[in-house]
């Protein structure tokens, strides 16, 4: 087993967003919801991250936090999230309006909530731009709105169209087009294929795939579809609990999951080739996250727990060998590292 440390090594690339002891909490009748716990994170520029993990985990309220965008009553408790160095929960209402899409960009759920059904899709573009440029010309909009729609495969006529009269594929690619309008360093993506039938999500991956090297984008992917997330994310972070307990590259967690809980949930992808027959299921459910223990949150669920495991919670452990990581210059070719919360990892049998 090689030589690990509770501390993250020193990445080898530059980190566009980091988080650091992040904690969120919804307080509630009978008590506080823990929705995220004491989180680390770093994404690196031009990577993809996917955030997984089952319903309740906490994987959206992260993504919306990065944009100080938790539901009411949530509130930051604890931590820092720094974009290009500047910690965002520190900004006031001026300052956060200035990150959020010209440096952040984000893709909700679903797009028809999200678009104003008394607006064309010309005047959704010119508002947006004069939000932030309240002096651009409504023909300088309008031609970077045409730009992007080429972008994103779509006809120039449809700027004079209404959400309504719009496929939900359609809607979400405009919505990714207000995004890029503003052109931001980063792009928050929460479950965005959600609302999209099987055949429309394919072609946002490859969509996505294109819009990344072509605006230089860098990804955080909210999903609990683990195959979209394997197309076309770099790493991937597990949370369990609101906290990530497993983090490592794509061909890290599907070829060698280390977490009992990560197995668990490379067990339940249904795989055509096993003709099967019954779909596998995770037993037990997740914790209260009003009344959290002392111990680790899966061990009531874990095949593999330990005397240890319910006494003593494990911290994400970084390897002091780093793993390698997806780039768009090919596989491996920089290093990042893989971490495990989880006491297999830290020396007991």
């Amino acid at each position: 087993m090689q030589a690990q440390s509770s501390e993250a090594p020193v990445a080898t690339s530059n980190v566009l967003l980091e988080i650091r002891g992040l904690s969120i909490h919804y307080p509630i009748a009978i008590g506080t919801v823990k929705a995220v716990n004491d989180i680390n994170l770093d994404v690196y520029e031009g990577e993809v991250l996917g955030i997984v993990g089952e319903s309740g985990c906490g994987k959206s309220t992260l993504g919306l936090s990065i944009l100080n965008l938790q539901k009411s009553p949530g509130r930051i408790v604890a931590g820092t999230i720094k974009v290009d160095g500047q910690n965002i929960l520190e900004l006031g209402a001026e300052g956060i309006r200035n990150v959020r899409g010209p440096k952040i960009g984000m893709i909700f759920q679903n797009p028809l909530t999200s678009l104003d059904p008394l607006m064309s899709i010309k005047d959704h573009f010119i508002e947006t731009l004069r939000a932030h440029d309240p002096h651009i010309k409504v023909e300088e909009a309008i031609a970077r709105a045409e730009t992007i729609l080429e972008d994103l495969g779509i006809e120039k006529r449809r700027l004079a169209e209404y959400p309504f009269q719009l496929s939900g594929g359609m809607r979400q690619r405009i919505m990714i087009g207000l995004t890029l309008v503003l052109d931001p360093k980063l792009l928050l993506a929460d479950e965005p294929t959600t609302a999209l039938d099987v055949i429309v999500e394919a072609g946002f991956t490859e969509l996505l795939a294109k819009l990344k090297k072509k605006y230089n984008l860098t990804v955080v992917l909210v999903s609990h579809n683990l195959g979209l997330v394997a197309e076309i994310a770099d790493r991937i972070a597990v949370m369990y609990a609101g906290r990530i307990v497993e983090l490592a590259s794509v061909e890290g967690i599907f070829e060698e999951p280390r977490h009992p809980y990560t197995r668990g949930l490379m067990d339940c992808v249904p795989n055509i080739l096993l003709n099967q027959k019954d779909l596998p299921a995770m037993p037990g459910s997740p914790p209260d996250l009003v009344n959290l223990k002392d111990s680790c949150p899966f061990a009531p669920r874990c095949p593999k727990v330990m005397d240890i495991c319910l006494k003593e919670e494990p911290h994400l452990t970084y390897e002091a060998e780093p793993g390698q990581r997806l780039t768009a210059e090919g596989r491996g070719h920089q290093a990042v590292p893989r971490a495990v919360a989880c006491h297999l990892y830290k020396g007991h049998k």
